[in-house]
């Protein structure tokens, strides 16, 4: 199994986010030395359109790569257009691959127990992929729409004839979101399905710090004091 780590420059919120210091090393970092400890892996590839984010990449461990094209790494460039390319480059270079997981290097905490609990799963052959998912933060009965300064509810449900909006959070049903955490796929669905997760997707529910995913200025600052706090992350990775 081949692992990936999807990291383009040019992020709008944080400037530079996958490569930006906590604990004294780049965010990269702590993804590469992860994916290093599982021994599911035969290769550890960032795919990257900036040569500075591949070679940080590989001073931590990661193998060598191509850069992934400008015209498939902008803001709103869609995960399958990279996957796709990198499924050909491995091809092109016989690199020997059917499955390959997905490890975002927003997540810096994952735990290597949480990766191979998702490839243990992922062995189960009627599945078409694993993904990251942890029990969402606003619940979807509680969402709301604005036209014209009116609010109209996404789910007009009701509970015991209370609107789901106006019930408490506990008492309605459990609804989970996807997260950075990771993704573990067959590269026979990409094939079937012109998309990477298929159509029959195992969750695999996060706890604690396997599910935490850096977007703002605000998750740097806690990230940093988790490991602050937590000196045996750096220490598990070899990370001086």
């Amino acid at each position: 199994m081949i692992a990936f780590i999807p990291a383009r420059s040019g992020s709008k919120r944080v400037k530079n986010k996958n490569i930006i210091k906590i604990g004294g090393h780049p965010l990269i970092a702590y993804t590469v030395r992860y994916a290093k400890k599982v021994k599911s892996f035969d290769k550890v590839f960032c795919i990257t359109d900036s040569k500075k984010y591949l070679n940080l990449a590989k001073k931590y461990g990661a193998d060598d790569f191509i850069l992934r094209p400008k015209n498939i790494s902008g803001e709103k460039s869609s995960d399958i257009d990279w996957i796709k390319w990198a499924i050909n480059i491995c091809k092109k270079k016989n690199i020997k691959l059917n499955n390959f997981t997905i490890l975002r290097p927003t997540n810096p905490f994952r735990s290597k127990n949480f990766i191979e609990r998702g490839i243990k799963a992922f062995k189960n052959k009627s599945i078409d992929s694993v993904r990251g998912i942890e029990k969402t933060k606003i619940h979807p009965g509680k969402i709301w729409k604005l036209k014209n300064n009116i609010i109209t509810p996404i789910l007009t449900k009701y509970l015991k004839g209370t609107p789901w909006h106006s019930c408490q959070y506990a008492a309605l049903p459990t609804y989970y979101s996807q997260n950075a955490s990771l993704e573990i796929c067959r590269v026979s669905v990409v094939k079937k399905y012109g998309q990477f997760s298929g159509k029959k997707i195992f969750g695999l529910v996060s706890k604690g710090y396997d599910g935490f995913d850096i977007n703002y200025m605000s998750d740097i600052i806690e990230a940093k004091e988790i490991i602050r706090k937590n000196k045996q992350i750096k220490k598990f990775l070899n990370l001086k």
